[in-house]
């Protein structure tokens, strides 16, 4: 058992963090906004009152924030304090070169630095199931991964500082495609006058299907927006995907349709609705 402290305890946070505890790790929690953080006493966690009492003692910390800035903000505060050795494991989907800074400042702190983005969506963050890209030295990843497997299906090394992020970039031009293909496929199938259910039903279990269709598919059936992965986070991801990309000179259509119609979205003040509302945006008349 390891001595564990977890920042960030939001739709995705919060259960991970969870786990944890029920793991039989010593966990230590701090959230922004501290009442997000009282329940976890209940479950047998220390709540700490601050970064710095988060940090003492910890032999590994667990990031699950928003964007670079942010990750990098509370790094900064959280590094002077932590242990000689400990290892900072950042789950937050962030830039790669981001990750790549967080690696040389840890270095040269005496830290030690996992980025570790998650997907698999609040259900498998809830379930245990996540899967997680490490990227990270060897030595380093496999000492942390015992810790991780306590909210992970699959959590595996694919490559050094940074790769992590890369992967997760990549996982989400697949899961824009998937979310657009699900919202425009129900979109059609109500103007065409079928049953969304049946459309669902039978889509779904064909060639069609897709972890969005399983996933989503309820959601978007019950008119139910509440997040989920929100549009603005998913935005945020796509908008980093796109910097990659015309960095390397990739093409990145699809991931740049999905993020043009969330846009739309955000704009008309739905950043916090899930990202299959984008079927709200197609199926209108």
């Amino acid at each position: 058992m390891a001595r564990i402290g977890f920042v960030g305890l939001g739709v995705m946070g919060g259960p991970m963090a969870g786990h944890l505890v029920a793991a039989g790790h010593t966990v230590t929690v701090w959230n922004r906004t501290p009442s997000k953080a009282e329940p976890f006493r209940e479950m047998g966690a220390t709540v700490a009152d601050s970064l710095a009492g988060l940090a003492a003692g910890q032999e590994v910390i667990c990031l699950c924030l928003s964007r670079s800035e942010d990750v990098l903000a509370i790094a900064a505060d959280l590094m002077p304090r932590m242990e000689p050795g400990a290892v900072l494991v950042d789950h937050s989907t962030i830039e790669p070169s981001a990750a790549e800074t967080l690696h040389r400042q840890a270095k040269a702190a005496g830290l030690e630095s996992v980025d570790a983005p998650i997907t698999g969506g609040s259900m498998g963050a809830q379930a245990g199931t996540l899967t997680i890209f490490c990227g990270g030295d060897e030595p380093v990843v496999d000492r942390i991964l015992p810790v991780i497997q306590a909210y992970a299906k699959r959590a595996e090394r694919v490559g050094g500082p940074g790769f992590g992020q890369k992967m997760k970039l990549a996982n989400q031009i697949a899961v824009g495609g998937a979310l657009l293909g699900l919202c425009e496929s129900l979109a059609f199938a109500r103007k065409a006058g079928l049953s969304l259910e049946q459309a669902h039903a039978m889509i779904g279990a064909g060639a069609g299907g897709s972890w969005a269709f399983a996933n989503y598919g309820p959601k978007l059936l019950a008119n139910d927006w509440a997040p989920g992965f929100s549009i603005d986070n998913q935005v945020k991801d796509f908008d980093y995907t796109e910097a990659m990309a015309a960095a390397m000179g990739a093409v990145v259509p699809t991931t740049e349709i999905a993020n043009r119609l969330l846009k739309q979205l955000q704009a008309e003040g739905h950043g916090d609705w899930t990202t299959c509302a984008l079927f709200e945006l197609l199926a209108r008349e």
